[in-house]
Parts: C-alpha cells; structure tokens; sequence
C-alpha cells in the first residue's frame, strides 16, 4: 500500500475544493482557529511548516503576514500550481517549496519549525500516527500542531442518512472506488489519544462542515452562502455538531 499522490488529480482535487462553498467553510473555520492561538507564539516571525499543502492557500496566508515558510507536498503537480500563485503576488513572499513525502523531511536538513501544518492529508495515509509522529520531532517545544483530518464518525452517519446501509455494514468499504474519497478515515477518540502520546495539549478542536453536508438540497429562496459560513463557525465547537463534522480540526501545543 502506498500513500495518496495527487498528481493525476489536481486539477479535480482544485474544483471539488477550492473556490466552492466546501472550500471556503474549510478556510474560515482553520483561519478563525489559527487566528486565535497564534498569539501564543509571539509577534514575531515564525518559521512554518506545511507539511502536504498542496497548492499553498495556507502557506501564502501566512507568508503574507510576514512568516517563513516551507511548503512540502508529494505531488509535483500541485507544487507547480502553488508556484504559480506565488509568482503571482504583488509583493515577494519567503516560500520554499520542497518536493517530497513527508516523510523524508528531517531535523538536520530542514531545521525546527514554530508551526506544523497538515491538512487533509493523515486520513490518506497508510500509517498515520507514525507519519505525524515523525513530523512532530520538526515542531519546536512550544510550537503549535494544526492537523485537519477526515472523521470517520461523519462518514459512517453521511452514509446512514443517504440509505447506503449495505456500505456501513460493510465497513465503509465499497466495490467501486471514489479516487477523492479518503481511504484512511480517522476517528477522533484515536487522534485525541495520539495527541497525548505525542504529549502536545490539546488547545482547540472543532468540526468542519457540521452543517453543508447534511442540508436538504431545495433551499429556501433567501439562501446565503456568508449565512451558511457564519452558522458553520458559530456551531463548529459544539456537541453534537463538532462530532458530525466531515472533517476535524485540532490545534494543539507541544509541551
């Protein structure tokens, strides 16, 4: 078994997520929490690690605040892609764009980071508490841990609510394969456990998607996108809500 590379999918991956609703929830709810927890870290420049960011949407947010940044991902594809946005800004940014598994990053060659991101990336993943260990030896103590991760409680209860009761009990495995459907859901009692193993405290945590995924599709005519994100952010953090999130983000700090 391998780990997922995008490379023939990037440009799929780019329209299911980017510039879409589902895109632009995931994007207030991982800003809104990184807003809130980045004081800890000080005013002063960071040196950031953003392990598998794709196309960088992340990296070129903070690297416009003034950050360094290091963007790894496997896919060259999407490597290109970040490339050309960041040769697209207006005012220089410090990016480096390193094309590799994240598992071959290492303390001597890329040094210790103020922050690890990892996005959308552990749930395709063959071994995911190794990976992350491995890359939590790069977080400074102190440093802050974002990892979004695909929640299999959200995926068995989708399922459920759709009638696809033969593909829940059969594991959530099906005949026919969805090349964007995540192969290595996680569920959050582990990542919480792991969290504790690693010994990084657990400072946030909140669902994304809580709401969109479960809407009735005839919408009512006054429909509004902004009202939709500002609901998903206000129930984000709450039980049973948080939970249902087709995705989890915890944020947590390294003791």
């Amino acid at each position: 078994m391998q780990d997922k590379n995008f490379d023939k999918l990037a440009q799929k991956f780019a329209h299911n997520i980017y510039g879409t609703t589902k895109g632009d929830i995931r994007m207030a709810v991982l800003w809104r929490d990184l807003q809130e927890q980045l004081p800890l870290l000080g005013n002063r420049p960071l040196r950031v690690l953003d392990a598998g960011g794709g196309f960088g949407y992340f990296s070129l947010k903070l690297a416009r605040l003034g950050h360094q940044v290091v963007l790894c991902d496997i896919s060259e594809t999407m490597l290109q892609q970040a490339q050309q946005l960041i040769d697209a800004e207006p005012e220089a940014v410090d990016i480096t764009l390193v094309h590799a598994p994240i598992q071959q990053l290492h303390i001597v060659e890329h040094g210790q980071f103020d922050l690890i991101l990892c996005h959308a990336v552990a749930e395709w993943l063959v071994d995911a508490r190794e990976t992350l260990a491995q890359l939590l030896t790069l977080l400074h103590p102190g440093g802050l841990f974002s990892l979004m991760f695909y929640n299999k409680e959200a995926m068995r209860f989708h399922a459920l609510t759709a009638g696809n009761f033969d593909y829940v009990k059969n594991g959530l495995k099906s005949k026919k394969k969805n090349r964007l459907s995540p192969e290595h859901p996680l569920e959050i009692p582990t990542v919480r456990q792991w969290f504790d193993d690693w010994s990084v405290t657990l400072l946030c945590a909140s669902g994304v998607r809580v709401i969109h995924d479960y809407m009735n599709k005839r919408l009512p005519d006054n429909y509004d996108e902004r009202q939709l994100i500002a609901v998903e952010l206000e129930y984000s953090r709450r039980e049973p809500y948080l939970s249902l999130g087709r995705y989890i983000h915890f944020l947590g700090q390294k003791r």
